[in-house]
C-alpha cells in the first residue's frame, strides 16, 4: 500500500507546524552584521591598498624563496 500526502504552505508555516523555533530574527542580525563588517572593510579593497598588500606579501615570498635557495645550495 503506497499513500501519498501533498502539503501546501510556506517555509514558515511548516516550522511552525513541526515546532521548529523561528530563526528570522537571528537571520537578520547576522546579515546586518556582515554588511557592516563588509562596510569596514572597504578601504582595504581600494587598488591602492591592494597593491600594497600584494606587493609586500610578494617580497617576502621573494625573500623566503632565495633562502630556501641558499640553504639547499650548501
Amino acid at each position: 500500500m503506497k499513500v501519498q500526502v501533498e502539503i501546501d504552505c510556506t517555509p514558515a508555516e511548516a516550522r511552525a507546524f513541526l515546532g521548529l523555533p523561528d530563526v528570522s530574527p537571528l537571520n537578520e542580525a547576522m546579515v546586518a552584521e556582515m554588511q557592516d563588517r563588509m562596510k569596514a572593510n572597504v578601504a582595504a579593497m581600494q587598488p591602492e591598498e591592494l597593491m600594497k598588500t600584494w606587493t609586500s606579501f610578494g617580497l617576502q615570498a621573494q625573500d623566503q624563496f632565495r633562502r630556501l635557495m641558499e640553504a639547499a645550495v650548501k
